[in-house]
């Protein structure tokens, strides 16, 4: 092991014997200056933390310089005041051995800055005490000598990106594949389907640029415009909409219901975030995200669209319980939703033939279960290596949207199990990474949005894959990324872009 230095260095000043110091830097002697206790330090202070549970880092008796004195700061939700006047940063603290406060973990993530609306990320930032001679790109938090965690801004997930760009380029490749014959037969132009999609992707890729770098809490500050803005989209459309195959769902070229799946996530995210001290309330934390959700359900259900129908209410669901609702509300609100559903699929004779259908297709196989039989034929054809690439016999005719919500069927015919383990791999990693981005969030908003375009992707994704494959009753749920939609393409890489943005200000741990 190394000699250790005589004096710890620190980003505004040294700890040296003589008690001399500089701008809040501390002295073994215990004489100090500037800092928080004392406002002598310019500019935006740095949180310390404890080198043992019984004392600050230069003592219990030099604390003026540290979170850890206790100067008012013992409550578990407190704005620190900075010397800037406009920075705020919300932490939790605890109570060490020797009685002074100290602040918890959730304390170390960058700094929120409500003037420029965006984390502090320069050398003015939130981070913790550095170990002695460490620089500043390679320091991290450091308690009793074993570094924590370091702040990283700037970085985006190159993972996350990297699987996402495969997706949509095997998703682009596969939608010709599908949709070439049938858009030649239809429209006399083999690409029209593919010209589309790719308008859709450019219009997405700037989409997920523009939000990989907008700072994500601008969300936060209009979450209920977004809110309205979208129930107001699904409500025009029951009035001006286009209506296709029994369905209103266009609105000038375009589906609002994948506004209202991102608005959804975007308006509960910021009320669980907001009032999370709330959310062990039925009522009051509980119950307000679901009448969230069941006002977009209701308007959905007027359309209908049953399939957004379910992605809304799984979100909805999915985002209580990372935000940490009790188990027992899940219960509560369990029974009524499967009465409701229940009643929903009874209400519409085409659901409950889809639902009789799917014990038994092959018995239907004239009626409701000529498309999961045609996609189970498709399947089956492609066998371990598939029959090659653009060689679908199942699309020509036989298979119902084979571009739309079948065409992983297709996918399973040309490239066979080997290309159906390669896609379901794609998403796999996607979720993880995905997963791993919410948990490394800098706060529990950042958490929470993650966790809810995550979510959503892969729900669709697995409801999809089950449908094709007779898991579950046909619900006309597309495939992310694959399937066919211009609207739906660019709001999912929107989400991307978002997700991205939390990445460039995740928690290194």
């Amino acid at each position: 092991m190394g000699r250790r230095r005589k004096d710890d260095s620190h980003e505004y000043g040294r700890s040296s014997r003589s008690g001399g110091n500089r701008r809040g830097g501390n002295s073994r002697s215990g004489s100090q200056s500037g800092g928080l206790g004392s406002g002598g330090a310019s500019g935006t202070y740095r949180f310390y933390e404890n080198r043992n549970a019984s004392s600050g880092y230069g003592g219990a008796n030099n604390g003026k310089n540290y979170v850890n004195n206790t100067n008012g700061h013992s409550s578990s939700n407190q704005y620190l005041y900075r010397q800037n006047k406009n920075d705020y940063s919300k932490f939790s603290s605890g109570t060490g051995l020797n009685g002074s406060s100290y602040p918890s973990r959730n304390l170390y993530s960058p700094s929120y800055d409500l003037k420029t609306g965006r984390f502090q990320t320069d050398e003015s930032a939130v981070y913790p005490n550095r170990s002695a001679g460490a620089s500043k790109a390679g320091g991290g938090i450091v308690s009793g000598g074993r570094k924590l965690l370091r702040n990283v801004y700037g970085k985006i997930d190159y993972q996350f990106l990297a699987v996402t760009l495969i997706l949509v380029a095997f998703g682009i490749i596969m939608l010709y594949s599908a949709s070439s014959s049938r858009a030649y037969m239809q429209y006399n132009d083999s690409l029209y389907y593919m010209k589309g999609q790719v308008k859709g992707l450019i219009l997405g890729l700037i989409a997920m640029f523009i939000t990989s770098r907008l700072d994500y809490h601008v969300y936060l500050k209009f979450s209920v415009a977004i809110y309205i803005f979208a129930g107001a989209l699904l409500g025009l459309v029951l009035i001006f909409g286009t209506t296709t195959n029994g369905a209103t769902r266009w609105l000038f070229g375009f589906q609002p219901s994948e506004i209202a799946k991102f608005a959804i996530i975007i308006t509960c995210s910021a009320f669980l975030y907001v009032y999370q001290d709330r959310l062990h309330l039925f009522f009051k934390g509980f119950c307000p995200c679901l009448i969230l959700a069941g006002i977009y359900i209701i308007l959905l259900a007027l359309e209908p669209h049953f399939s957004c129908i379910i992605l809304v209410f799984l979100t909805t669901i999915l985002l209580l319980f990372v935000g940490g609702a009790k188990w027992k509300h899940f219960f509560i609100v369990g029974v009524p939703s499967l009465v409701g559903g229940i009643i929903m699929i009874v209400a519409e004779p085409y659901r409950m033939q889809r639902l009789m259908s799917f014990t038994n297709p092959f018995k239907y196989i004239r009626d409701e279960g000529w498309q999961v039989v045609q996609s189970l034929y498709a399947i089956g054809s492609g066998g371990f290596f598939g029959v090659g690439l653009g060689q679908s016999r199942q699309k020509y005719m036989s298979l119902p949207e084979p571009h739309n919500d079948f065409i992983f069927s297709v996918l399973a015919e040309e490239l066979g199990l080997l290309g159906v383990i390669v896609v379901i791999g794609l998403f796999a990693f996607l979720i993880i990474r995905g997963i791993s981005i919410a948990s490394k969030a800098p706060d529990k908003f950042g958490t929470l949005l993650v966790a809810g375009i995550v979510g959503i992707i892969g729900f669709q994704a697995m409801i999809n894959i089950a449908v094709v494959t007779s898991t579950l009753p046909a619900t006309g749920m597309p495939l992310p990324f694959f399937s066919y939609g211009s609207t739906a393409l660019t709001m999912t890489l929107a989400e991307i872009g978002i997700v991205l943005n939390v990445s460039r200000q995740r928690r290194l741990i």
